[in-house]
Formats: C-alpha cells, sequence, structure tokens
C-alpha cells in the first residue's frame, strides 16, 4: 500500500543538502565574508503557491467529478477492495457514497508547526475508518459511526467557513481515506465558491492506487503515516506542497521503525521531511481482557480452540496486545531518530532553536 502511494506522490527537485555541506568543508576556497549575502534562495522555499485545484482545466474537473462518483458503485478506494455499491450498503469502512460522518470541524492547532502555523489548520475529522489499527489513538472517532453528516456541497461550504471566518492556513482532510470521492467532490464545489488555500491530505496511508491518482490536482501537502516529495514552504514558515511522513514509533519495534527510515531514504528521497513520533499510548482494544472465541461445549472448530485476534487461551491473564501495552520509551525513540540520520534523512519536525522555522 506504500509502495503504491509513493508512486504517485507529488516529486520536486531533488537536491542532497548533506552532499552540499560536504562538499563546502571540503573545498579550499575562502570563506563567504559576512556581510556577504547569498542569491540562491533556500531548498525547499517557495516565493508563491497557488493550490493545484485551481490550476485543473474544465476537462480535468468533468472527469475528476464522473471518477468521484462511479467508484462507489464498485468500490475499489483501499486496499481491502471490497467492491461493495456504497450506494445501496455499506463496506468495511461503514460510511455510505452519499455523505461523510464529521466529527468535528474546526481550526486545529495540534499538528506540526509547519501545518497548523499561527492561525491553525481547518481540521476536518471524518468519523469512521477503512483501517481500524486495535491501537487506534482516535478510537472514539475511527471506530465509530458518531458525528453529523455531511453532504459534499454542504462540507464545501464549511470549509469556506474556515477560510474566511477561521482564517486557518489549510484543509486539512484527517482520515478521509474511505470518503475520497466526497472529498474530491468538495473541493471542486468549494473552488467555485472561492476556495483559495492548499489542501492538506492526512492519512494513515492505507489507500488504493485509484484512490490516489483521483487525489492528484487537488492535494498540495500529503501527510501519510508509515505505520509498517519533498515539502516546501513559504516565507511564512507554512507547507504549501509536498509531502511530510509521519511515523509512529511502537513499543518494542523499533527495529521496524529504522527499516522504515533506511526505507524511504533509499528508495523515496533522503530530502523527505519526516515526523517521528513519540506519543503512543495503549488505547482502543490495547489492554483490554484477553477474550476466547471458544464457545457451545469446548470452543473447538475442527479439533482446534479458536482465539481471536489479540486474545489468549481460554483461562489466560494476558491483556489483549499485550506486547504493545505500554507506552513507547525514549531509547526506542531515540534509535529510530539515529537510523534515519545514519540513513541520510536530515529534515526532521524538531523545535525550532532560531527565530525562523525548520526547512
Amino acid at each position: 500500500n506504500v509502495r503504491h502511494t509513493t508512486q504517485c506522490l507529488p516529486q520536486a527537485p531533488y537536491v542532497s543538502s548533506p552532499a552540499i555541506a560536504h562538499h563546502a568543508l571540503a573545498s579550499p576556497s575562502p570563506p563567504t565574508p559576512p556581510t556577504a549575502l547569498s542569491t540562491s534562495p533556500p531548498p525547499f522555499l517557495l516565493d508563491t503557491h497557488h493550490p493545484a485545484y485551481l490550476s485543473l482545466t474544465p476537462s480535468q474537473r468533468t472527469t475528476k467529478t464522473c471518477l468521484a462518483v462511479s467508484h462507489p458503485q464498485h468500490c475499489n478506494l483501499c486496499p481491502r477492495l471490497c467492491s461493495t455499491n456504497r450506494y445501496n450498503t455499506t463496506g468495511h469502512c461503514l460510511i455510505p457514497a452519499q455523505h461523510t460522518l464529521i466529527s468535528t470541524i474546526a481550526p486545529h492547532f495540534g499538528e506540526e508547526p509547519c501545518i497548523q502555523g499561527h492561525a491553525g489548520s481547518g481540521a476536518v475529522f471524518f468519523s469512521g475508518c477503512n483501517l481500524r489499527c486495535v491501537f487506534c489513538q482516535n478510537h472514539d472517532i475511527a471506530h465509530q459511526r458518531s458525528g453529523f453528516a455531511v453532504t459534499p456541497t454542504e462540507l464545501a461550504g464549511w470549509m469556506m467557513k474556515l477560510q474566511e471566518v477561521g482564517g486557518v492556513h489549510n484543509i486539512n482532510f484527517v482520515t478521509g481515506e474511505h470518503v475520497v470521492p466526497q472529498v474530491v467532490l468538495s473541493v471542486l464545489e468549494a473552488r467555485e465558491m472561492g476556495l483559495r488555500v492548499p489542501v492538506v491530505y492526512n492519512t494513515s496511508g492505507y489507500d488504493s492506487l485509484a484512490s490516489i491518482e483521483l487525489l492528484e490536482g487537488i492535494v498540495d501537502v500529503y501527510l501519510p503515516d508509515f505505520k509498517v516529495g519533498n515539502l516546501s514552504f513559504t516565507g511564512d514558515g507554512i507547507a504549501r506542497r509536498g509531502v511530510l511522513v509521519r511515523h509512529l514509533v511502537m513499543p518494542g519495534m523499533e527495529g521496524e521503525g529504522e527499516e522504515i527510515m533506511r526505507w524511504l531514504a533509499e528508495n523515496v528521497s533522503r530530502d523527505m521531511f519526516v515526523n517521528i513520533m513519540e506519543q503512543y499510548r495503549p488505547d482502543a482494544h490495547v489492554g483490554k481482557a484477553a477474550r476466547s472465541t471458544g464457545g457451545g461445549r469446548s470452543g473447538l472448530v475442527g479439533g482446534m480452540q479458536l482465539t481471536e485476534p489479540g486474545g489468549g487461551a481460554p483461562g489466560s491473564a494476558k491483556a489483549r496486545y499485550h506486547e504493545i501495552n505500554r507506552p513507547t520509551i525514549e531509547m526506542e525513540v531515540s534509535r529510530v531518530r539515529r537510523a534515519a540520520e545514519d540513513a541520510g534523512l536530515w529534515r526532521f519536525c524538531d523545535l525550532v532553536r532560531h527565530d525562523g522555522f525548520n526547512l
């Protein structure tokens, strides 16, 4: 799923800043006088930015509208490929085609500094999810059909309120993998209403290639999680285009995090902007009492005892998913960060130690 996702992400010119730094150190030329100013702009800094959806031609907008309407008839918009006709029923995500369920729409200040800025990110938190991680940190939203139903036209109106009343830096679709058609239709409608801020696609990464293709030309900033193109900014420090990869470090699984960092450096770009996240906590189904699916006389089927995922044998005292039933510790996070640096990654979501912002 991640392999498919990265194939369609927007690409920016590759700049190897570590290589530039090495060349500068090795150069025999005299240092530049302190008063001299460089005429070259910093890498990944944009003078201006126009959201991608404003550049779509009428023909492209019509094509995307047709695809957004037709995809849910035989849904293939996540790797589950359930082929459900979501106009008649619902699939694994539990959300129909005609509307979305939204938990919250508001300016949000819980994102990376380059996403939230000083005015907030215009977050649209969708209910439901197609991935449904057992440790979900937002399970009260993602595992439930809570919230209020909103059609694409109504959602476009809410986006305009976020822009005009909230003054947000962007529209941030949070966990929208299962409602991509509705997202596309709403952005196209909001475009005609006067939407002019970038669109952020804040995803678990559990997307199909068809879904990412549908989003191409709609989304400006991709914000995928990586559990198992390069970001560019304008002069105010707000991300306007590209990719920011989040990786939530899991307890006892820092080895997988190290492999992920090496994969990003070798297969995507050493200039990838990465947020190595340490805030994992046991939640959702993690830590609940273990349950056996055995029932009837003995719980045996075909001579075998059945145990549900994360459960234990009858009489077991272990909690469900006991191997991740603790917070991540500093050593595990440090190992992943060190592996990222050793692989050549250098753009991290760190607190700035100066008056500017991290590029």
